[in-house]
């Protein structure tokens, strides 16, 4: 989805040209994996990160496109709204102080972006949801002007046949609500980071982010509240699930199940059960995959198979995993990225299929558990069985996860004593904002002056006061 397009609009025949495109790249995806011609090369690691942009009001300030143009950075691109921009990074491939060397890219690239930002009398925030949101404030006027923001609406309402779309979350509060549009998406912000692997093993580090994705994301809520309700931990799923709804399969979920052999499957499923959203027909050579990757990009599984290509033009798989919230500091980003990198090498080099043996129903099971509760989400483990969330990840998971970090030779323990120290106090971002909100007559404004403060310290959030 990152690519733009000319088209706004669709036609029967668009769609049938789409279709044969994609199947023919989709056969010839399996024939180059087949052949060997994926990338066997070592393992690499990247992210993307979706920020708010927020007056001094903590409303959010549709500026994106002027802020662009003055920070001028290939790391920085639009989002959908018109106040969100997602940063990027550098790939680097993950041996000895990868992880430090991305926190200090990160770092200097988030001072370049509050600089332009200031100018703009503005500021930047990374948080799951934005307490302060409004639902005025997500509507078509706020759309980032790309063909391709304009074409998802335009595709999504249509296959609705016009009716619009419903959120439902039941939470520590309720909150129901009707939009017209796709705008609901920008109230999610994300933390996703992309693993470059293997070709022969792609398939079981995506079963491994799939089983790991319950208790990584019980340990990083960050985003309790949406539209003045307090909500779930990581509020985000649920929304994001809701807000791209049409016929057919559900666009956004954790997936059908485990591949078995190859990620290739998975491009299979997209073919064989989806429909293009945004059936352009390009003319590049079928070798460049545009077609399929376009395709993939509108089919947003919490953990994402990708094919890119590397310097030398073969292509590669990459696993994006998207469950993790933008926040609550830069610092503890890179320490959720470090559990995520090291459990997921322990699962998939230590099993079979790379899912531990956790079958897919339980994975699924603890996922939305972890989404609405938290540290404590009873979650169901092998050679576990149920416990919390916090006990699993403190006796068994953590420890697992500092040896996947050894073995792929990277020097973080650091970040993952983060994790512990999170783990042990219970102070998410979430907890904080829950607790900071209470602590302060229940007022929105005054939680998000107070948690801008303390995002700026750079301090990680167990390290927070109220």
């Amino acid at each position: 989805m990152g690519e733009e397009i000319q088209a706004t609009a669709f036609t029967q025949e668009d769609a049938a040209r789409f279709q044969q495109r994609l199947a023919d790249e989709t056969a010839l995806a399996r024939a180059l994996f087949e052949a060997d011609a994926f990338s066997s090369d070592g393992y690499a690691f990247g992210f993307e990160i979706e920020t708010w942009i927020l007056d001094h009001s903590f409303f959010p300030s549709p500026v994106n496109q002027q802020l662009l143009e003055r920070l001028n950075d290939p790391l920085a691109v639009p989002e959908l709204s018109r106040f969100n921009l997602e940063l990027n990074s550098e790939p680097l491939a993950l041996s000895g102080d990868a992880l430090r060397r991305s926190l200090s890219g990160l770092e200097a690239l988030w001072r370049r972006c509050n600089q332009a930002a200031h100018e703009l009398d503005a500021n930047l925030v990374m948080i799951g949801t934005l307490p302060t949101i409004r639902e005025e404030d997500l509507t078509l006027a706020n759309i980032s002007p790309l063909n391709r923001y304009y074409a998802l609406n335009a595709e999504v309402l249509r296959r609705r046949g016009g009716r619009p779309l419903k959120i439902d979350i039941a939470g520590r509060d309720h909150l129901v609500s009707e939009h017209h549009d796709v705008m609901l998406e920008a109230a999610t912000t994300s933390f996703q980071v992309h693993l470059k692997t293997p070709a022969r093993l792609a398939h079981r580090f995506y079963n491994a982010s799939v089983a790991a994705s319950g208790p990584i994301l019980a340990a990083c809520g960050n985003a309790p509240f949406l539209f003045g309700k307090m909500l779930w931990e990581e509020t985000r799923i649920p929304l994001f699930e809701q807000a791209v709804v049409v016929p057919g399969p559900a666009r956004v979920s954790l997936g059908s199940g485990y591949a078995q052999v190859s990620c290739l499957e998975l491009f299979e499923e997209n073919l064989r059960d989806y429909s293009a959203l945004l059936p352009i027909a390009f003319e590049d050579p079928p070798e460049t995959l545009r077609h399929l990757r376009l395709h993939n990009g509108v089919i947003w599984r919490w953990n994402r198979p990708l094919i890119g290509f590397d310097d030398s033009g073969a292509p590669h798989f990459r696993i994006e995993h998207r469950i993790l919230p933008a926040g609550p500091s830069l610092v503890d980003m890179i320490a959720n990225a470090a559990l995520y990198l090291g459990l997921a090498h322990h699962l998939a080099q230590g099993s079979p299929g790379g899912e531990g043996g956790l079958p897919f129903d339980a994975a699924r099971a603890n996922f939305y558990a972890a989404a609405r509760d938290g540290l404590e989400a009873r979650l169901f483990w092998p050679r576990v069985g149920e416990i919390e969330a916090r006990r699993l990840l403190a006796d068994v998971l953590l420890p697992q996860a500092r040896q996947g970090l050894s073995d792929l030779g990277l020097d973080a323990s650091e970040f993952l004593d983060i994790i512990e120290a999170r783990i042990h106090s219970g102070q998410t971002g979430a907890a904080w904002q829950r607790a900071a909100f209470e602590a302060r007559d229940r007022s929105r404004y005054e939680l998000m002056a107070a948690y801008c403060e303390r995002q700026r310290s750079g301090a990680p959030a167990h390290e927070w006061e109220l």
